[in-house]
């Protein structure tokens, strides 16, 4: 019998076809972006709990991948004889196995004992959380080890970071102990569940699902989902909260496609979505469109903000995943119809807001409606400059007052078969601009690239010819997005560009 890892127990309790894959074909996985991001923030957080737990340097670390695995448990045993805080001990017994982010040496009762911390990159607790520290708990009392108190680090979302690399404050702990105790009898019958799906020689048939995207992403979701038949036109295109009553039927006939939903069942804005997709004719009401935005004179202002977050921040004064904006596009039409273009883009490592601040408010002038789409996004930005620029507050949260949101607009008065149930963007301009694409970009193409480059600008290494393309891309990117901007409202307001 093989001992099954910590993530491999967190890897059944979401899904038994998952772990059987991660066992016999970890080939087949393919994680996204977004996952291998997360990981690298937990290393990042990892590092930051080792200097907090260990201000004088004087605890030990284990690294099972350069000892090995054997020697990884062993030594363990013999530093936790000791009185210094241990990182990444390893525990192995009836069937698993994991590693405990920090052990702390305390005494009580005239003992030794030992205190785990569990750090985790979230703003909170999640339940597969307490899991997780479940089978730390059980693992290390197992051992042997004389466990007195389990606790989880997590980011602490309000911490301001007061700059100088002072991060004591950044992460909370929440003490797991008791519940976590409570729950042997619960891992055990983990571990030999998982242990027996292991043992399978096919893997279990399990249909995707909810349990494909939660508590984690599934990197087997792309062959999952090839192993089942694909609805031609799925009910998941279907836009807003599915009615008690839907969702029964669909479940009673277990239904896929939307051609199968009975009209009476469905909202309005559902009810147009499977009418359009089954006929294959566009959705528009250019009258009601332009006159949602009749209101709104010339000049008017198209803006895009790109933004990056830090887990563990890097700029005083910010908080963890605070959206730190660092870059903006501009297009302004003219009374006259002349249109022309701003940005600002700061690639120097420094703080970007205050400079980002001014340059907006110079850039948006007085008076005018300032489009953008989904103002949610950049209102909140808007406002969050605010709060740290008070002496800027005025005329930054005089631009929120003069937003106007495209997005509204286009869900109330467009859809494309294309679109496939969205409204970003991205999905919406292709239908009504087919000439802007982009793909065409050299680079750059969505947001989430944004950050990876501007990332890779302010990294030391990247070389002055590298972060002059990564400049212009960026530009180029961020350009288009004001400039679709600029197209969408001239297709909703019935007016002619002269461009």
């Amino acid at each position: 019998m093989r001992a099954l890892s910590k993530s491999k127990l967190m890897a059944y309790r979401q899904c038994p076809k998952r772990l059987w894959l991660e066992v016999h074909r970890p080939d087949l996985r393919k994680d996204s972006s977004a996952t291998q991001a997360s990981f690298a923030v937990g290393h990042q957080v990892g590092d930051i709990a080792q200097r907090l737990y260990d201000p004088d340097g004087q605890g030990a670390l284990i690294d099972p991948q350069a000892e090995g695995f054997d020697a990884a448990f062993s030594r363990t045993q013999e530093l936790l004889q000791s009185a210094q805080p241990v990182f990444e001990a390893g525990f192995r017994a009836q069937g698993a196995l994991a590693f405990a982010d920090v052990m702390l040496p305390v005494t009580q009762g005239g003992q030794r004992v030992w205190r785990m911390i569990e750090v985790k990159s979230s703003t909170a607790v999640k339940d597969y959380h307490r899991d997780d520290a479940a089978v730390q708990a059980f693992l290390a009392r197992a051992c042997g080890v004389s466990l007195s108190a389990i606790a989880l680090a997590h980011i602490d979302s309000s911490w301001v970071y007061p700059g100088d690399a002072d991060y004591s404050g950044l992460l909370r702990e929440a003490d797991l102990t008791a519940e976590a105790f409570a729950r042997e009898d619960e891992v055990r019958g983990w571990i030999d569940a998982a242990q027996r799906i292991v043992a399978m020689k096919k893997e279990p048939q399990v249909a995707t699902g909810e349990q494909c995207s939660a508590p984690y992403e599934c990197g087997f979701y792309a062959y999952c989902q090839s192993q089942e038949p694909q609805a031609e036109q799925p009910i998941k295109w279907l836009p807003g909260r599915l009615g008690s009553g839907l969702q029964a039927h669909i479940e009673a006939h277990n239904l896929t496609e939307l051609r199968d939903l009975p009209d009476e069942l469905l909202k309005d804005k559902q009810q147009r979505v499977k009418t359009v997709t089954l006929s294959g004719k566009p959705y528009f009401d250019q009258r009601a469109s332009a006159q949602a935005l009749a209101a709104y004179k010339l000049p008017a202002y198209f803006l895009d903000f790109e933004t990056i977050q830090f887990a563990v921040p890097i700029w005083k004064g910010t908080r963890p995943y605070q959206q730190i904006p660092f870059q903006f596009s501009l297009h302004r039409l003219s009374r006259t119809g002349k249109l022309d273009q701003q940005a600002f883009l700061d690639l120097t490592g420094n703080d970007p807001s205050k400079a980002f601040a001014q340059a907006l408010i110079a850039a948006c002038g007085e008076r005018g409606p300032i489009f953008v789409y989904n103002a949610g996004f950049e209102t909140a930005r808007i406002r969050e400059l605010s709060e740290r620029l008070p002496h800027m507050a005025k005329p930054l949260l005089a631009l929120n007052e003069r937003v106007v949101d495209l997005l509204p607009v286009a869900r109330d008065h467009y859809y494309h078969p294309s679109q496939q149930g969205s409204w970003s963007i991205k999905a919406v301009l292709p239908a009504l601009c087919p000439d802007l694409d982009y793909g065409d970009l050299d680079g750059v193409q969505n947001g989430t690239m944004a950050m990876d480059v501007f990332l890779e600008a302010l990294a030391p290494q990247t070389s002055t010819a590298r972060k002059s393309e990564i400049e212009q891309q960026l530009l180029t990117y961020c350009a288009l997005d004001t400039y679709a901007l600029v197209r969408l409202w001239a297709i909703f307001t019935g007016s002619t560009l002269k461009v």
